[in-house]
Parts: structure tokens; sequence; C-alpha cells
């Protein structure tokens, strides 16, 4: 697979066209956890990813971060590559600490804990639908499936965690500019900085071993 494969492809391109506006957009439709367990897509108020952008912000954020930890878990277990070892190892560092730091600002300002939405089946390939949630679009744990029986899994870690990658850097820059609260703003500083770079050093990883 050639790098530039490695950009956005249009179906992230959509979610990510979708995720902006669930975070920008208080009217924008999000989970209904009432469709027999399963996550739905509503087209009224966001009552359950919340009112403000922070809010928003934090329900989808939390699952996406599980998402890289999932991933990161394989790595630590299945790659050949020190330096995705490493990798994976920082992931499940910053981004457990990050998940416990939302997880208390929610109880915090919300009065509650942060909904925990199951997102079984809502894959990262498995997204082709409009059918489902804020917290099922951003749940994405890569194809978990495939890279646990990838001939390559450092390839295939890589593919699957760049876009990850961009898509946790969309979020955060959405935020930005949705919301005031310094501890979200310092949030969302930290993740495009830290995902930003671990970006480029996989992509650097990929031109270097897979020319």
């Amino acid at each position: 697979m050639k790098l530039s494969l490695l950009l956005i492809p249009s179906s992230l391109s959509l979610l990510l066209g979708l995720t902006s506006a669930a975070i920008a957009q208080p009217g924008m439709g999000c989970l209904n956890p009432n469709q027999g367990g399963r996550t739905g897509y509503s087209n009224g108020p966001m009552q359950n990813c919340g009112s403000d952008a922070a809010q928003r912000f934090i329900v989808m954020m939390i699952p996406h971060h599980d998402g890289a930890i999932e991933m990161a878990n394989l790595a630590i277990t299945q790659s050949q590559r020190p330096e995705i070892k490493a990798l994976a190892r920082a992931i499940q560092t910053t981004q457990a600490q990050e998940i416990r730091e939302m997880q208390t600002w929610y109880r915090q300002w919300y009065g509650a804990a942060v909904p925990d939405w199951d997102n079984a089946g809502m894959g990262y390939m498995g997204m082709g639908g409009m059918g489902m949630g804020c917290a099922g679009m951003m749940g994405m744990s890569g194809d978990l499936t495939a890279l646990k029986t990838a001939p390559d899994f450092d390839r295939v870690f890589i593919e699957q965690m760049i876009p990850h990658h961009q898509m946790g850097v969309m979020m955060a820059q959405m935020v930005l500019m949705r919301s005031d609260r310094p501890e979200i703003q310092q949030l969302a500083q930290n993740i495009i900085t830290a995902q930003n770079r671990e970006i480029r050093q996989m992509q650097q990883w990929y031109r270097q071993w897979y020319p």
C-alpha cells in the first residue's frame, strides 16, 4: 500500500463531517439508547450527547480513546517492532489518564456519570450506515478482527491508527472553537499536539518499513 492511501478515505471524511456537526450543532441528532439495546440515530435534540460542546465532546471522545486503547493493547502483545510497542504504551498511558480526567469533569459539571453506551459491532470499517449514535461513531476501535489476524500486524496497525488519530485531532480542533472551558481547551491542545506527533512518526515508519 502506498503511503498516500493512509490519507483520510472518503468514508472517514464523511464521518468527520458528521462528527463536526455533532459537536458544533446542539440540534444535531444523536444516540437514542432506547432502541432495543442498540445504538440508533435520532434527529431530535441531543439529550444524550449533551447540550453544550464540552459535554458532547466528552461523550464522544471517551469511547474514541477507548478504541485507541483497545488497539494499543493488541500491539503490546502482537507487534514485532519495539517502536510500535513503545507507541502503544504511550497511547495506553496518555489516553487512559485523559479518560479519567474527562470522567471527573463530567461528574463535576453535569452531576452524573458519562453515559456508557454499548458500541458492540460499531467497528472502524463497519460504519457505512447513517444509523449510528454519536458514541457509536466515535467508539472506533479499528477492525480488531482484521488487526488480530493480519499477516503483518504492524502495517495494519499503522494503517488503522493514523485515521483514528486524524479523527481525534479533528474533534479536538472543533471543540477548541466551541467550548470556553479552560480544562477542555488544554485537553484539546494536548490531543492535537500528541496525536499529530504520533501521526508524523507513524507516517515516517511506514515510509521506512513499507517503501
